[in-house]
Formats: C-alpha cells, structure tokens, sequence
C-alpha cells in the first residue's frame, strides 16, 4: 500500500472528514481490518485564514511546501492539500517535492466528466469563487464551464464557511441560502454543483436537493484510496 501525505488543519473540521472516508476506503476496498497507511502534517489554520486574507499566498505557498517536504521526508508517497481554496498555490507545493500532488480539481473534473456535465456550478471561498486559478484548470484540463453565485450570494457562501462551518456550527438558515443559491445556478443553466470547500459537505447532502452535488472532499479521498491501492 502506497503511503498517502495529507496537508490538513484547513480546517480540521473537514480534515477529520477525510481521515474518516480515506479510512472507510481502504477497508471497503481490501475488507477485514485493513486501514490506510498516512501521514498528517496539520497547520493552524488560524494564521493561515490571516494570510489569505491579507493576500499573502506567497507566504502560503512557502508554508505548504515546507510542509509538503516534511510529508515526503516522512515516507509519503504523494501529497494531497486537504482544502480547495490552497489550490491556488498547488503547483508552487507541488514544485518543492519530488512525489506526486493529488490535485482536488483533477478529482472533481474526472467526475464531472463521468456524469457528461459541461457547465457546473462552484460553491466556495471567496478566493475559490472570484479568482481563476479553479475554473480555468476545470475548463483547460476538462472542457467545462463553470458558474458562480452573484456578488451577495458569494459573500453569503463565503461568511458560512469561516463563521460557521470552520467552527463546527451547522446553521439551519445557513442551509436554506445555500439551497436557495444551488436553485438559482440550476436556473442559469447548471447541471450541477461543486462543493468547492472541503467544509461545504458537512451542510449540504445529496438528499438534501434534486441539483447533482458534487463534494470535493469524498471525491479527493476517493482519488487517495485510489492511489493508495494501485
């Protein structure tokens, strides 16, 4: 089994959700008491919130590639960043190690492709939404147009995600402005929606829609597990 390096605390809250479904993976996959074999090099997320507010990705990137080194000094055989919004500075990570990086978009655009969709719609940070370092790898590599909220709707989306869903608190109200805004996308022409922040996925549940959600946390563990066991 390949040993997996994960990059977490951002934020721990959907960091556990990975340990759990990379977990659960593995054991699907191999049966009896089999579990994964991984690294965790978790951050405070608290300065990393900071920087990416005060639009210091170089710094970022500098953090994560320390930490994506101690990954592979540790025996890692890949590297995933546990977040989508620190995508942003993947190929930067992914240039201080010598191992692969799991990209969380290849994940999503895989399959989104598997499901025939062409135009999608995004759901996440401010960051994740607004700049284009998401939608253009999901269009270059995959073909597919992506929508996004208007301004006030991702204001709304992105408060969610570092008042609440960051902390823990899962907020009845919260979900019913996500609903409302994952309608309003179908409207405009999407065929689905990304959940584009490894939190969003503790709020929204397929059940929860008749829109085809798609959540990038159970779709990068899945693509762990898949490199764990190849």
């Amino acid at each position: 089994m390949n040993t997996l390096g994960i990059i977490g605390g951002m934020s721990w809250q959907s960091t556990q959700s990975y340990y759990q479904l990379i977990n659960q993976g593995v054991a699907q996959r191999l049966g009896g008491l089999h579990s994964a074999q991984l690294i965790l090099n978790s951050v405070d997320f608290a300065t990393i919130a900071q920087l990416q507010h005060d639009n210091q990705w170089s710094q970022l990137a500098d953090r994560l590639g320390y930490a994506a080194t101690q990954l592979q000094r540790a025996g890692a055989d890949c590297v995933l960043i546990a977040t989508n919004t620190m995508h942003k500075v993947a190929d930067e990570v992914s240039a201080h190690i010598d191992i692969p990086l799991l990209h969380i978009v290849d994940a999503v655009g895989e399959a989104l492709q598997q499901q025939g969709i062409t135009t999608v719609g995004l759901l996440g940070t401010a960051f994740t939404m607004e700049q284009p370092f998401y939608r253009q790898r999901l269009y270059e590599q995959f073909n597919i147009s992506v929508l996004v909220p208007n301004a006030q709707q991702r204001q709304r989306v992105h408060e969610v995600i570092y008042q609440q869903l960051c902390k823990g608190h899962i907020c009845q109200q919260a979900k019913s402005d996500y609903l409302n805004i994952v309608t309003e996308l179908g409207h405009q022409g999407a065929q689905g929606v990304i959940l584009g922040c490894t939190e969003i996925g503790l709020l929204l549940k397929q059940q929860d829609t008749a829109m085809a959600l798609f959540d990038t946390t159970a779709l990068h563990a899945q693509a762990a597990v898949n490199f764990a066991l190849r």
